[in-house]
């Protein structure tokens, strides 16, 4: 049977944890397995308010448990934010693209993420981790505001970054803004690509952020020597529907819903209103 890429499947709130002051995480029980792949997406609906499609933030090889990292920015994000533990909410999905890891083993990984960002970017890291034999390198470069603008801190600055030296994985952590017991860089993300020890021609680089940031983050890569098919793109923030009938997600002849989130830098280089 062919299936319903309308239905929704009833999910249970069974967390909340704010990741900053405007961001919180989402954690669902659904009632039956909910699969996706990384760099994929679903549509989380509230009931009575609405839905909106964000990529999931949990791990792909995690069956029971899903989580969405989002941002409070409108109606259906603000009843998002005030969900409480036993709530209901809908599921739909998983639909687009998803990174093409297979075409990754055995090369560096790069992952370049800022602010919100970060969310999709952890479900490919967490993949990556499971995975971790299959490539030669993983290089984790992440920015935000300030301090307090850090989504997943305990996680990046301790858990993860406690992985060093057990495998083959780095991190380049920074902030516009530094405050007083902060450890690590300050700099706008693009920073954390200076002096950068990577094989250019044996790697791929995934860059997820605000459009100002992936402009030049793209930008950045490409003087650093990345060609224009090892840049991923994650350009789910263009999205409404995520089901290609209203058209708003449209970059050029491409639907962002449909023939991505997941694009590399030649699909879009020259697309009209790519940053915006």
């Amino acid at each position: 049977m062919e299936k319903n890429i309308y239905e929704s499947i009833r999910c249970m709130v069974t967390g909340v944890e704010e990741e900053s002051p405007s961001i919180k995480t989402v954690m669902l029980k659904p009632e039956r397995d909910f699969s996706f792949s990384a760099g994929q997406f679903a549509s989380l609906s509230v009931p009575g308010v609405g839905e909106a499609p964000f990529t999931p933030s949990s791990s792909p090889c995690e069956k029971e448990c899903l989580e969405f990292t989002v941002m409070k920015a409108g109606r259906v994000t603000s009843a998002i934010h005030s969900l409480r533990k036993g709530d209901i909410v809908g599921v739909r999905g998983p639909y687009g693209k998803p990174y093409p890891l297979d075409s990754f083993r055995g090369k560096e990984i790069l992952l370049v993420g800022g602010g919100v960002g970060l969310a999709p970017l952890r479900a490919l890291f967490l993949a990556l981790l499971a995975t971790s034999a299959d490539y030669k390198r993983i290089i984790f470069c992440c920015g935000a505001k300030t301090p307090q603008d850090y989504i997943y801190k305990e996680k990046i600055l301790d858990q993860w970054h406690s992985l060093c030296g057990k495998m083959p994985l780095s991190f380049r952590i920074t902030v516009d803004q530094k405050c007083p017991g902060w450890r690590f860089g300050e700099g706008v993300v693009t920073k954390t690509l200076d002096g950068l020890d990577v094989d250019t021609g044996n790697s791929v680089a995934v860059v997820c952020g605000p459009p100002i940031m992936m402009k030049f983050t793209t930008l950045k890569l490409l003087e650093i020597g990345y060609g224009d098919t090892q840049i991923y793109l994650s350009m789910e923030r263009k999205m409404y529907c995520g089901v290609g009938h209203c058209r708003h997600c449209l970059i050029g002849d491409l639907f962002v819903c449909k023939d991505g989130p997941v694009f590399t830098y030649s699909q879009l280089k020259g697309k009209p209103n790519l940053w915006v």
